[in-house]
C-alpha cells in the first residue's frame, strides 16, 4: 500500500485530491493539520517526513487570496509560499521520497503572454504586478522540482491549473475570486429580494474555469504517468503541464449562468466605469490532452454542485 501525503488537505484543492485518493484501496492517505504540523517550520517538516515513511507527495498547500490580499500582504505571500514548498520538497528528497506533484497556478505566466498560454511562455516577460509575489513563489516551486530532477533524478512533477471553483472554495465577499464572489452576491440578492445585481466592467473579458474535482483527477493522472511518458523532450526543460477545461466564457455570460444556478430572477447590469482586467486568459492544454486526459465537468453542472455545497455550509460561511 502506498503512503501518500497530501499537504494542504483542508483547502479546496487538497480536499478534492484526498476525496479521490480515498477511493483507491491501494492508497493510505496521510494528512496533518496546522495544529500538528507547521509547514513553514523546516525542522517540523523534516521530522514529519522522517516519522511517516511517505512514498508520494501531493503539494497543494499554499497561502492564497484575491487581488486585495495579494496587494496588502505581498511579503507574506512570497515568504510563506516559498517556505512551504521549499521545506516539503527538500524534506521529501532527504527522506528518499522519489515521487512528488507540485500544484502551481496559471498566474506564473507573463501578463501579456500569447493566448492560449503555453508551458514554454514561462519566464518570457513581466508578470502581472497585482499577484507577482505569489507567482514568483510558484515559479520557484516549479524550478525547485525541476532542479531536484536534474541533479538527483527525483520524479518531482508540476501542474499549473487555470481558474478553479467548486466545493470548499473561498466565498469571502472581499477576498474571493470572481466565480465564488458572484455566487455569493446572487445568493444574497435572491434572499433579500433585490431587483438588480450590478457586475463590474463591460462583461466582455473571457475566462476559463475548471472544477476542482477535474483538477484532482488531472493531478492523480499526471502523478501516475510512467516516467518515460512524463519526462519527454517537450517537458524536460520546464517540467510542468497546464491543466484547464479548454472552454472560455465571458464574465457577462458567467454572471447569467451563476444567476441561473442560484435561481435569481432579477436584472443583471454591467458597470462599464469599473475595470475589466485582462481581456482573455486561457491555458493551452494540448500537451496534457495528448497524454490522454481532458476535463469532464460541465460548467452548468459544476455551478449547481457548488451552490448546493454553499447552501449546506451557509451557516459556517455566514461569518466569512
Amino acid at each position: 500500500m502506498r503512503r501518500v501525503f497530501v499537504a494542504g488537505h483542508r483547502g479546496m484543492v487538497g480536499s478534492a485530491i484526498v476525496r479521490l485518493l480515498g477511493q483507491d484501496p491501494e492508497v493510505s492517505v496521510i494528512t496533518a493539520g496546522r495544529d500538528q504540523l507547521d509547514l513553514i517550520e523546516q525542522s517540523q517538516v523534516r521530522a514529519f517526513f522522517a516519522a511517516n515513511q511517505i512514498d508520494e507527495v501531493y503539494l497543494a498547500a499554499a497561502k492564497v487570496g484575491g487581488i486585495g490580499a495579494n496587494n496588502a500582504y505581498p511579503a507574506e505571500f512570497l515568504y510563506e509560499n516559498l517556505m512551504i514548498e521549499a521545506n516539503i520538497i527538500a524534506a521529501a528528497h532527504a527522506s528518499d521520497v522519489n515521487r512528488l506533484l507540485f500544484l502551481g497556478s496559471s498566474c506564473i505566466y507573463p501578463r501579456l503572454a500569447d493566448q492560449p498560454m503555453r508551458e514554454d511562455s514561462l519566464l518570457t516577460g513581466p508578470l502581472e504586478l497585482t499577484n507577482e509575489p505569489y507567482a514568483i513563489a510558484k515559479i520557484a516551486g516549479i524550478k525547485l522540482c525541476e532542479s531536484y530532477h536534474r541533479q538527483y533524478g527525483r520524479d518531482y512533477r508540476s501542474v499549473m491549473p487555470t481558474n478553479l471553483y467548486g466545493p470548499g472554495d473561498n466565498f469571502h465577499p472581499a477576498n474571493s475570486h470572481v466565480l465564488p464572489a458572484l455566487l455569493r452576491r446572487f445568493h444574497e440578492a435572491k434572499v433579500s429580494g433585490a431587483e438588480e445585481v450590478v457586475i463590474w466592467g463591460t462583461g466582455t473579458p473571457l475566462r476559463e474555469f475548471l472544477h476542482v474535482d477535474d483538477l484532482a483527477a488531472a493531478s492523480v493522472f499526471v502523478a501516475g504517468l510512467p516516467t518515460e511518458s512524463y519526462w519527454t523532450p517537450a517537458t524536460e526543460r520546464l517540467s510542468h503541464l497546464n491543466v484547464g477545461s479548454g472552454a472560455e466564457v465571458s464574465i457577462g455570460e458567467l454572471a447569467r449562468l451563476v444567476a441561473e444556478a442560484v435561481g435569481y430572477a432579477g436584472r443583471i447590469t454591467q458597470d462599464p466605469t469599473k475595470p475589466d482586467g485582462t481581456p482573455r486568459k486561457l491555458l493551452d492544454t494540448s500537451a496534457l490532452t495528448a497524454l490522454g486526459w481532458q476535463a469532464s465537468v460541465d460548467l452548468r453542472e459544476g455551478l449547481a454542485e457548488t451552490y448546493t455545497w454553499f447552501l449546506a455550509n451557509a451557516e459556517h460561511l455566514r461569518q466569512a
